[in-house]
């Protein structure tokens, strides 16, 4: 049985209550890990560790913060199937998708974050000889991330790398549900040398650790990845004490597809941004609007590539569906698809607990599940599931289109195949969504900025947006 520890002042240390939390592993349903079941006194912890850590990393030339991102992404590498089966076992995704996306992307982000922090440059604005106005941005002292158990170390490092790299330090809250990959960072870490207390993480529950840490009077920003209940609830308590905040919350994207598309890519792509991950990632398209004259055609293929998925052992070479990462959210996912039919949706494949034998026999396993004959206005296509179903929707024209992608709350991302130039344009811009992709899905440049509109966040991540939310701006005006 594994322990998990905390990742305090340097030290690696249980809860100081002592509790722990069970850990499951979503391929089998049994018992593999234990978790610190930690509370308010260990985040003052790590939040005093990092207080006292601050003013030495802060004073560090930025080539030297740099330099300790590189090693820390260089370990990471050197360790990647360990990183990458420990994520495979925690998640319940394939070995091969961890492997490939999930290990090498995190390592990417130390790297890209390394480099941006020696090119951080301010702003000057001379005031026609009169005077010079500049910039001057420092960090912002301690600060909080909470990330998902979707992508755990891809979200995780997503925003530990530019608040480090910008002269932060840093307590994080991983996912009490995917706790592995972080406690192996925190052991890189140590064994990069990075100094005590410029990272800390504490895992444990939303309530005892989440809520603390955003209450906590020294912690300045929190840059938090999950749901929209949570995100909001992050907002209650941090406003009144004016903290800064960047939400990426949840996301129900459309994926519209015009009869002028290439046929083929957008039919691999779409199952791709279907399925990727067994549906949990909050860029997916699970709303899927073909154009009426290729319905049909686009239908039968994308039913036939889906119910030739591979449900099995993430462990196994050849999977391509792993397990749900945990029984709630498999009951939950369930729990939509009973939903789906009660609207009136036909269930063209899938939708069934997928049973697969030997080890994972237990195991939280769904199929990929397509959906037709639901309305754009039903539950099942306005609420976020989060899992292996998508709804498929004849449309007409671009303006019925437009306005049943549009119709949810959430705005994070979206999809749109055509070959028309004119039109992508001109859909894109009146798409409510933060992202949108013309021709292709998950095409990530970290560069640009990241994040969605109405309930699906706000703030933008990646990029100089990321170093700039991790800074306080301040002006200086000097007279000639």
């Amino acid at each position: 049985m594994e322990k998990v520890l905390n990742y305090i002042g340097g030290e690696l240390v249980p809860a100081k209550g002592g509790q722990w939390l069970d850990k499951p592993e979503p391929a089998t349903g049994a018992l593999y890990a234990h978790v610190p079941d930690s509370r308010e006194e260990d985040v003052h912890s790590a939040v005093e560790a990092a207080r006292r850590a601050f003013p030495a990393w802060s004073a560090l030339p930025a080539t030297e913060r740099s330099r300790m991102l590189r090693r820390i992404a260089g370990l990471i590498h050197e360790r990647l199937d360990a990183f990458a089966r420990a994520e495979s076992i925690d998640t319940g995704k394939p070995l091969s998708v961890a492997r490939t996306v999930d290990i090498p992307r995190s390592v990417v982000n130390f790297e890209f974050f390394a480099d941006a922090a020696t090119q951080f440059a301010s702003e000057a604005h001379a005031m026609d000889g009169v005077a010079l106005n500049y910039t001057l941005r420092s960090p912002l002292g301690v600060v909080g991330c909470i990330s998902p158990w979707n992508l755990p170390l891809y979200l995780l490092t997503w925003k530990i790398a530019p608040a480090l790299a910008i002269g932060n330090c840093v307590v994080a809250k991983p996912s009490e549900v995917t706790p592995m990959t972080a406690f192996l960072l925190s052991q890189v870490c140590r064994d990069a040398g990075l100094p005590p207390g410029v990272l800390n993480l504490v895992h444990g529950l939303g309530p005892n650790v989440g809520g603390p840490l955003t209450r906590h009077p020294d912690v300045s920003a929190i840059s938090f990845t999950g749901s929209t209940r949570t995100g909001a609830e992050i907002a209650r308590v941090a406003a009144p004490a004016f903290k800064k905040l960047s939400l990426e919350m949840g996301g129900k994207n459309p994926n519209v597809i015009f009869a002028d598309c290439d046929f083929d890519e957008a039919l691999s792509t779409t199952l791709r941004s279907s399925f990727a991950n067994q549906g949990q990632i909050c860029l997916c398209g699970p709303r899927i609007f073909v154009q009426r004259p290729l319905y049909a055609r686009f239908k039968e293929a994308l039913v036939a590539r889906t119910q030739a998925l591979k449900v099995g052992d993430p462990l196994v070479e050849g999977t391509d569906q792993g397990a749900l990462v945990s029984r709630e959210h498999f009951e939950k996912v369930l729990g939509y698809i009973d939903l789906a039919k009660q609207e009136g949706g036909h269930v063209l494949t899938g939708g069934q607990r997928a049973k697969v034998p030997g080890r994972c026999e237990q195991g939280w396993f769904v199929e990929p599940t397509l959906v037709e004959g639901l309305s754009s206005s039903c539950r099942t296509n306005q609420e976020e599931i989060f899992g292996p179903v998508a709804t498929l929707m004849p449309f007409d024209d671009e303006e019925e289109v437009l306005a049943w992608a549009n119709s949810t709350r959430y705005g994070l991302a979206g999809s749109v195949w055509t070959k028309d130039l004119t039109r992508a344009h001109r859909f894109a811009s009146r798409l409510h969504s933060g992202i949108v992709w013309v021709n292709t899905w998950m095409l990530r440049d970290l560069r640009t900025p990241f994040g969605g509109v109405k309930d699906s966040g706000v703030g933008r991540e990646g990029g100089w947006d990321a170093l700039r939310f991790f800074t306080e701006p301040k002006n200086v005006c000097i007279k000639l």
